[in-house]
């Protein structure tokens, strides 16, 4: 187990800004850093860092908490993985107690997968480097390839010995289980038989954005005819092709800080740019380009630029990953290499400086490169050319930003001479088509003609009022529990007159002085038990320390209460995600009326409780259409009048 010192230390020093910006691209907006969902698919930032308070919050699927819990999410670690990789991105040595044989077992599935990957990944490594057929096939490839000992070891390249089962029998000698050596792929089992899926391949571990090995590409070096040249590991529990690029773990800051990422098809290409000193590229390993893995790119940049190689075959095929990326919102450029050339053999051959000028150049929009390569092969043909304008009309209906769409329209119209006019209303039609194809595909038929009855429509659920005013305590406790203000702290007494009112008293203190003594005279405890826990652990520490460092605190709690924390705390940072001043409104924050907030709060409590009173006392026993409790009418009168009080004060009408 890791210890708690290590625990705090992690704590401690890990900024939440810096670790989600390893995976999300932030932009400062006041106080906080916003950005888009890693959780959903959107266009608009509903995700928001607090540096101060050291929480997130993505308003999109509601999760939230600290950066621990944010590791959890995303990657889907556990709690000491969690640690474990902040403690190596900020350096910090990890204090823990041996694993015992049961601990080890005790370990889930997917870690076993992953633990697995990860020996393998070393295992192909040292046979790479340190075996004589790793050095003599291997490596010399590799270095054939033009790849120096420093990006061979950035890559963390290896090599699977051209034996049936070396791999296999070692990974079993060292103790891995042959059930997770087969359901990573790495092994294949048939009948009492088991051999390495990769051997004698040059190997390319492939990572997760966070640098957990997921799976593996490897290449035959053999004349083999029957064999494939590229292999990648089947689909596992932790390898989902779809939903992977190669490269993202060594390319995600370099996209974030050029807010561009370059979109090539091989392992050789991304390797080969990163040594150029191009880092912000990723390849799609060969398969079809996929809306998860432009999804993955879309969290560090809005731009993608798709390099193809010269061979100009399967161009036109290839061009409908294009759409694919404008669906999703993003700008897209294309930019294509000479004839014969692809972006491996054209980096290799060309300094840093001539492959960024060449990239600049030849990198055209989408709407400009498409136009160029469909007139060419529509030339003279006026149905070909008919034909051309609607593939780019289709492609310009992806775009789901309306502004752009008359943009590329307008652009369309120019290159290929033809009045916006016709460009627009066959872009009308397209749309509307598309509308009604997806009504059709999210209509049903009426349930009676299916012979099912429908059900009766359910009552709409009810506000909690008690829920609400609970939360909003707590929420005022965390956010201004050590200001001090003045309030009007209120008697209740009789008059002369015996009508009975609340007196204002004024009084210096605390928020969170104010809360307590006020709950504490009127003996009202939360019903909520989350709440209550919470209520009692955020009293006790300011009583003891006068202070709430919020981010230590939800450190400390139990993952479920720093979850309802954070969604407290975060709840109205939403607000600022709209930008109100750019449109000419002016939000009063809440801080500038702390006392009100606070004193009213606690009066709805109370009213609210008192009119729940009432309504309990209303149903007690009748007898001869009167109360048996002859005490209950006269109870009900003295609350239905401090109820009324209330509601004068809080100025309303009931």
């Amino acid at each position: 187990m890791i210890s708690k010192t290590t625990i705090d230390n992690v704590f401690e020093t890990a900024r939440v800004e810096e670790v989600i910006g390893d995976f999300v691209q932030l932009k400062k907006s006041g106080s906080n850093f916003k950005g888009l969902s890693p959780f959903t698919d959107e266009r608009t930032p509903s995700f928001m860092v607090s540096p101060v308070k050291q929480i997130w919050k993505d308003f999109s699927s509601g999760k939230g908490g600290n950066v621990v819990a944010f590791l959890m999410e995303h990657e889907h670690f556990t709690y000491p993985e969690a640690i474990r990789y902040l403690a190596k991105k900020y350096g910090i040595e990890i204090d823990e107690t041996e694993q015992t044989d049961e601990q080890k077992e005790l370990a889930n599935e997917r870690e076993s997968l992953y633990l697995v990957s990860e020996y393998a990944k070393d295992y192909f490594v040292s046979a790479l480097h340190k075996t004589e057929e790793g050095k003599a096939i291997g490596l010399t490839y590799f270095k054939e390839r033009g790849f120096t000992d420093e990006t061979i070891k950035k890559f963390e390249l290896g090599y699977s010995p051209n034996q049936w089962s070396a791999f296999t029998d070692t990974a079993i000698k060292k103790g891995y289980k042959l059930e997770f050596l087969e359901k990573t792929g790495l092994t294949i089992v048939k009948e009492e038989k088991q051999f390495d899926r990769f051997k004698g391949r040059v190997m390319f571990p492939i990572k997760s954005m966070s640098g957990r090995v997921l799976g593996f590409g490897g290449r035959i070096l053999s004349s083999d005819k029957k064999a494939a040249k590229y292999l990648n590991s089947p689909e596992s529990d932790i390898y989902h092709k779809s939903k992977v690029l190669y490269g993202i773990y060594q390319a995600k800051q370099a996209i974030a800080k050029e807010d561009n990422c370059f979109l090539v098809e091989g392992y050789t290409d991304v390797i080969q740019f990163h040594q150029t000193g191009i880092e912000n590229v990723v390849s799609s390993s060969g398969t079809a380009l996929t809306p998860e893995q432009i999804r993955l790119v879309n969290r560090l940049t809005r731009n993608i630029t798709v390099l193809f190689d010269g061979d100009a075959a399967g161009l036109r095929a290839s061009l409908r990953g294009v759409d694919l990326i404008l669906e999703q919102g993003m700008n897209v450029k294309i930019c294509t290499f000479p004839e014969g050339e692809d972006p491996d053999s054209f980096a290799r051959e060309n300094s840093l400086e001539m492959l960024r000028s060449y990239l600049e150049e030849h990198s055209k929009d989408f709407i400009s490169f498409k136009a160029s390569l469909l007139a060419s092969e529509a030339k003279n043909d006026p149905i070909k050319k008919a034909d051309t304008i609607r593939d780019m009309v289709v492609s310009i209906s992806k775009i789901p930003d309306v502004i752009k769409q008359e943009v590329y329209i307008k652009e369309c119209s120019r290159i290929m001479d033809i009045s916006e006019e016709v460009l627009f209303n066959t872009l009308a039609q397209l749309l509307q088509k598309e509308k009604r194809e997806a009504s059709k595909r999210t209509s049903q038929p009426p349930l009676e003609t299916m012979g099912i009855v429908p059900a009766e429509r359910q009552a709409v659920q009810k506000i909690d009022i008690q829920f609400e005013l609970e939360r909003k305590i707590i929420e005022l406790l965390l956010l201004y529990g050590t200001e001090e203000e003045e309030f009007d702290d209120l008697i209740l007494e009789a008059n002369e007159e015996g009508e009975i009112a609340f007196t204002p008293e004024k009084m210096r203190t605390k928020v969170y002085e104010k809360i307590y003594l006020d709950l504490q005279d009127d003996e009202i405890e939360f019903m909520n038990e989350d709440f209550r826990e919470l209520y009692y652990e955020i009293i006790n520490k300011l009583n003891r320390e006068q202070d709430l460092k919020i981010d230590a605190l939800v450190n400390q709690l139990q993952p479920e209460k720093a979850e309802t924390v954070t969604h407290i705390l975060m709840e109205e940072e939403k607000y600022s995600l709209h930008n109100w001043e750019r449109k000419e409104i002016y939000v009063k924050e809440k801080k500038h009326a702390i006392s009100q907030v606070v004193s009213e709060t606690i009066l709805n409590l109370r009213r609210h409780l008192v009119t729940s009173k009432i309504a309990e006392l209303s149903k007690s026993p009748l007898k001869n259409g009167e109360y048996e409790d002859k005490t209950v009418l006269e109870n009900i009168s003295d609350y239905t009048i401090l109820r009324d009080v209330l509601s004068e004060k809080l100025r309303r009408v009931l």
